[in-house]
């Protein structure tokens, strides 16, 4: 076996015991929490809710167990079982260019993906979701969305797709040196930018409501503040979230003047105007960081990263035999990188969560001055009992997956801000 072949193998063992140790872990932790509300919260959650959120959550990790397991196994059927190998063999028996030939193999890979995935989609939305009451989801709008989603990433990833193949098409020449990978990075960058700019006037729209808040006294206390933190919207919008689901959200959306803030119909029939306004703050609080900013710089630094790699992997013969694929070709060493990197990454997802939950701290921080503490504490509660979140996570579990601090860890953070 080719050291490639088992350096994968050994990847593939460690990062699927590590998830599994590390879920195994939240459901101990949740279980044997269960019994009793953690004092901070025992005076706004009831014992019900409580035992609702754990019941959820362990709902949620017993699935998630059994799609690791089954993704791993899935990893090895389409490499080293030659089930990539197989479609590409069949594809390019027909012929065609190599860039009609990748979107083919890519495109193809995609949609065999989705259909496998799709059971477990289904069962989280209908049978989880619909269990705890949550999901509002109908079958027709599920197809609804499928059909949509799918059209979209047609329409988005084709000419994309097509444009970084084409940026690739020598490279597999061993007597060519380009930066090709530096050409790919900016087309990604620039893509990004493009999608997050077009994302709430154009793409949103498509799936979602957006009607303007309507309740005057509420828009003028929320204009009043983004004035007063030197924001600028294109608009405050209120999103019919409750048709999918009745989790409630809120969010900025857009870039430059493209920018809107958004507010999810289930969050506002939740919320009282101050509990909303806190909340707010707190997402103006990000903006005052510069966070989307700096999350963007990071993102492309790591991407840069990760296409010199795939640079140096994509002349290797032995990535591409040692992973079960005979022909080398730019698109396969695209599928090969995608479907590798997640578990090597793994071992960056407790610096990348903490960097987010250093984040949301000064975001509170900025909304505990705008606001008032106590009042942003009530309204997080009350999304942690709507939401069904747990109280009582492992911390390791957290450290590793968690973009927000844990609920009694921000609780005592802004507790201590209370004069």
């Amino acid at each position: 076996m080719e050291t490639f072949s088992i350096l994968f193998i050994l990847a593939l063992l460690l990062s699927l015991f590590i998830q599994l140790w590390l879920s195994n872990r939240q459901s101990k932790s949740v279980s044997q929490n269960r019994s009793s509300v953690p004092d901070a919260f025992s005076e706004q959650i009831t014992i019900d809710q409580h035992h609702k959120a754990a019941d959820y959550t362990l709902a949620k990790l017993a699935i998630n167990k059994i799609e690791l397991v089954y993704g791993a196994i899935l990893l090895l059927a389409w490499t080293l079982g030659g089930g990539l190998n197989l479609i590409d063999t069949f594809l390019r028996s027909y012929a065609y260019s190599e860039i009609l030939t990748g979107l083919a193999v890519i495109f193809g890979i995609m949609f065999i993906s989705a259909i496998i995935d799709l059971p477990f989609t289904l069962y989280r939305t209908f049978k989880i979701e619909q269990r705890f009451g949550f999901n509002r989801m109908t079958v027709a709008q599920f197809i609804k969305d499928m059909f949509m989603q799918t059209l979209l990433t047609l329409v988005l990833a084709v000419p994309l797709i097509s444009g970084i193949l084409w940026l690739m098409r020598d490279v597999l020449d061993q007597a060519t040196s380009s930066l090709w990978w530096v050409y790919v990075w900016a087309v990604l960058l620039s893509f990004g930018l493009l999608i997050s700019w077009i994302f709430p006037t154009f793409i949103a729209p498509l799936f979602n409501k957006f009607m303007p808040l309507e309740d005057e006294i509420l828009r003028e206390r929320i204009t009043t503040l983004m004035n007063r933190c030197g924001f600028a919207s294109n608009g405050i919008f209120v999103m019919d979230g409750s048709k999918r689901s009745s989790h409630g959200n809120a969010y900025f959306t857009g870039l430059g003047k493209n920018k809107r803030i958004v507010f999810f119909d289930t969050l506002l029939e939740t919320l009282d105007p101050n509990e909303v306004e806190a909340v707010l703050a707190h997402e103006l609080g990000h903006f005052k960081h510069h966070h989307v900013r700096k999350g963007l710089i990071l993102n492309a630094v790591i991407t840069l990263l990760g296409l010199a790699v795939l640079a140096w992997l994509i002349k290797q013969d032995a990535f591409y035999h040692a992973l079960g694929v005979s022909n080398a070709s730019t698109y396969m060493a695209l599928i090969l990188f995608s479907m590798v990197t997640p578990l090597f990454s793994i071992y960056l997802q407790p610096a990348m969560s903490y960097l987010s939950r250093k984040h949301e701290f000064e975001a509170d921080d900025f909304a505990a001055e705008q606001s008032q503490p106590q009042i942003l504490i009530q309204a997080l509660v009350k999304l942690y009992r709507d939401n069904a979140n747990t109280l009582t996570p492992d911390p390791l579990y957290s450290a590793f997956h968690d973009s927000h601090p844990p609920a009694p860890v921000r609780v005592a953070h802004l507790s201590a801000k209370i004069n």
